[in-house]
């Protein structure tokens, strides 16, 4: 095992330096901008839409489903069925059907992105039944089809890429059918580190309602889960075999060799590896190849059923957007940059996590005034998150923030505000002052004020398990490495190693949304004082509960602390993701929640709008719409707290899709950019449900005090 320590002095210059040092373009990555702005000619490579795409390895998985018994988008569940709070069950637990892990994968992949009450405006303002102009007219929303499923892979089976097409067919009016007369198609790469099916209910059930085919990938995260006591792994259909019996047809087995994985069990049994974190393939950095390689087996299926000698589906008669959220929209952002053959047409994304190459010069400005800090990578603002995050959350000015399903300790978080201090990177007498600085630092590195009361509930949720699996993958690291003393396991009550049910392994394809803790995997520390424990229940080598500061502080030291060999992996990994922002002049739309604290808008959106307009030159076509009161999770707004404070941010992403598809169809322009006002729905109680009121359309002429504008290197965004 593998473990690393910091120290404090080191670490505090570390920080300080990627809190307040300017951005800079690395030599390299200047050469890579370059080459990405030279123009792509009219002898871009093509591609034979004839011929099965050379990238695709093994069997090609067809199912057609009646849009009545099943169905495309809701696994025959209906508008209905997905809102119940019982998930869909199996006949036998711990021998699910392909059929049964499907259905249950659609319903929690669905329902992890959206707010699915009715009083949110699941059922009114968007769900199954509204169809795309925003009309309750599709009832129970089921969609017929025919789905087809593939791996991606360079013929080693380590890859193993899942793509996915659903092609809408023989839907009875109003639903919309794929007319190969007047082809489209929608990608939609799954967001977060999510299966195949992780953007069913975002780009996914847009592009089905729209007619268009729909091209998936998991992007070679997913659901590859690798149970190293037992070796057991997922197939692409979420059953789970052995590895030894799966081969090359695992979607995720960790190259370990037999004897070190013996060890390894020996000394820390009961662990799993996930492939987002452990496929030592940082497989970030070929996102934007997996959604242009969806979009090329789409086409080829297309042709399979519909091509003849007189009519090809080709991309000169087919238009195609990329779409997505989240991680889902980032990829489809680097799909766009790297589409040499000119398959896409158009992008419309969601708070994308896009991590754009910082350039010295330039500005953002919110209200006239430079931002505190921008264009920081991921795992750099994830890791200062995980970090202050708990700490803040004992801040007086954040008393009135939602209460987490989670609840933070306070005398745990008061450990890690100790340990801050002790770090050099807070001071303070007293933990309210020591919880403001912490706040202050988190307002330093980027964040905005509208994100303040999110913070402790984002990091119960969300911070730690990003941190974590980002660091593993970034500097593709074994699953032996067990790297800063974490590793992934099933734990009791009490917070220790256990091994897993038989029935959550076998569900974990379903239930699990591939990064831990998750489908009841969790983090666990190894080096807890008395032995490994449940990361939140760790205890530090000084005794103290502090929410593990030493693992914390281990992560941020990757990014910010000497350049030892471990960090200098993991930052050659992070170079390799960075986004260039140049989409070679496609019509793009960009909507994001200025309250975002997972993604913040300075780090991302802003950051990569900005750079567009630098490296593009006055021939950019983007669009960014920036949207009051939404932050980035619109599955926590039925928490008391988040209902009251933000709309859902879907709503927007929805008419992005719409306005994207009607400019690329009719010719219809696009609405400049802009800050979209909303109006948050109130506090009770009861709290009141949602109308079109609180989340008024995109102006096609916005009020000249909404405008988001650029003019010689500064992106100017409205207060």
């Amino acid at each position: 095992m593998r473990s690393r320590r910091l120290t404090t002095a080191l670490l505090c210059l570390g920080l300080s330096a990627a809190l307040n040092a300017p951005p800079l373009l690395a030599d390299d990555d200047r050469r890579d901008l370059d080459d990405d702005r030279r123009d792509f000619d009219d002898d871009r490579p093509d591609f034979d839409d004839d011929d099965r795409p050379d990238f695709i390895r093994g069997p090609i998985l067809c199912t057609s489903y009646d849009g009545s018994t099943d169905d495309l988008l809701t696994a025959g569940l209906g508008m209905g069925g997905l809102q119940l709070g019982a998930a869909p069950g199996f006949v036998d637990a711990v021998n699910p059907t392909a059929a049964e892990l499907r259905k249950r994968a659609i319903f929690n992949n669905y329902r992890a992105l959206v707010d699915f009450t009715t009083a949110g405006g699941y059922g009114s303002l968007y769900g199954p039944n509204i169809d795309p102009d925003g009309n309750n007219t599709l009832g129970a929303g089921k969609i017929a089809g025919e789905e087809c499923l593939a791996y991606a892979d360079d013929g080693s089976g380590r890859k193993n890429v899942t793509l996915m097409v659903q092609i809408p067919l023989n839907n009875p009016p109003p639903a919309k059918n794929f007319d190969p007369k007047h082809p489209c198609i929608v990608a939609a790469p799954s967001s977060g580190s999510r299966g195949v099916y992780g953007a069913i209910g975002t780009a996914g059930e847009a592009g089905l309602k729209l007619g268009c085919a729909v091209a998936y990938t998991d992007k070679g995260t997913g659901m590859g889960t690798h149970d190293l006591q037992n070796g057991t792994v997922n197939l692409i259909n979420g059953l789970r075999v052995t590895a030894s019996d799966a081969g090359r047809s695992s979607n995720f087995t960790a190259r370990v060799r037999p004897d070190r994985l013996a060890e390894f069990n020996a000394l820390t049994p009961n662990r799993f590896a996930f492939k987002h974190a452990h496929s030592r393939q940082n497989p970030e950095k070929d996102w934007g190849k997996n959604v242009l390689q969806s979009i090329e087996f789409a086409f080829f299926l297309l042709n399979e059923r519909f091509g003849d000698e007189d009519r090809r589906i080709t991309k000169r008669n087919t238009f195609v957007i990329a779409s997505s959220v989240s991680n889902g929209g980032g990829a489809s952002l680097k799909a766009a940059e790297q589409d040499r053959k000119g398959l896409i047409d158009g992008v419309a994304v969601g708070e994308p996590q896009i991590q754009p190459l910082p350039v010295r010069g330039l500005r953002i400005e919110r209200g006239g005034v430079p931002v505190a800090a921008q264009a920081k990578g991921l795992f750099d603002y994830t890791t200062i998150a995980n970090l202050f995050q708990v700490c803040a959350s004992q801040s007086p000015a954040l008393a009135a923030s939602p209460l987490p399903i989670i609840p933070i300790v306070p005398a745990r978080a008061a450990g890690r505000c100790e340990a801050l201090k002790d770090a050099g990177l807070i001071g303070g007498t007293t933990l309210a002052e020591q919880a403001d600085q912490a706040l202050a630092a988190l307002r330093a590195a980027g964040w905005e004020p509208e994100s303040d009361l999110i913070h402790a509930s984002h990091w119960t949720l969300a911070t730690p398990a990003v941190a974590t699996t980002y660091a593993n993958t970034y500097g593709r690291f074994s699953v032996l490495a067990n790297l800063c003393g974490f590793s992934f396991g099933a734990t009791d009550a009490a917070g220790n190693p256990i091994p897993a049910l038989a029935f959550n392994v076998a569900q974990v394809f379903a239930n699990g949304n591939g990064i831990p803790p998750t489908a009841t995997i969790n983090i666990i520390n190894n080096n807890s004082r008395d032995g490994p424990k449940l990361d939140a229940v760790s205890v530090s080598p000084n005794g103290v509960m502090d929410y593990n500061a030493p693992g914390a502080l281990c992560l941020r030291n990757l990014v910010a602390g000497p350049k030892d060999e471990d960090a200098e992996r993991v930052r050659e990994g992070i170079r390799r993701v960075r986004a260039s922002g140049f989409l070679h002049g496609k019509p793009t739309i960009i909507v994001h929640g200025r309250a975002d604290a997972l993604v913040p808008v300075n780090h991302s959106s802003r950051a990569f709008v900005g750079l567009n307009q630098l490296v593009e030159r006055g021939r950019s076509r983007v669009r960014y719409y920036e949207v009051t009161n939404a932050q980035h999770f619109d599955a926590f707004l039925p928490f008391a707290g988040y209902d009251a404070r933000f709309i859902p941010l879907h709503v927007y992403f929805t008419r992005a899709v719409k306005l994207m598809y009607d400019h690329l169809k009719h010719g219809a322009a696009l609405p400049p950019s802009q800050v979209v006002r909303t109006t948050p729905r109130g506090f009770g109680p009861p709290v009141p449900a949602i109308t079109p009121a609180n989340v008024p359309p995109i102006p096609a002429v916005p009020a000249a005090g909404n405008r988001i504008t650029f003019s010689g290197n500064t992106l100017s965004i409205p207060n």
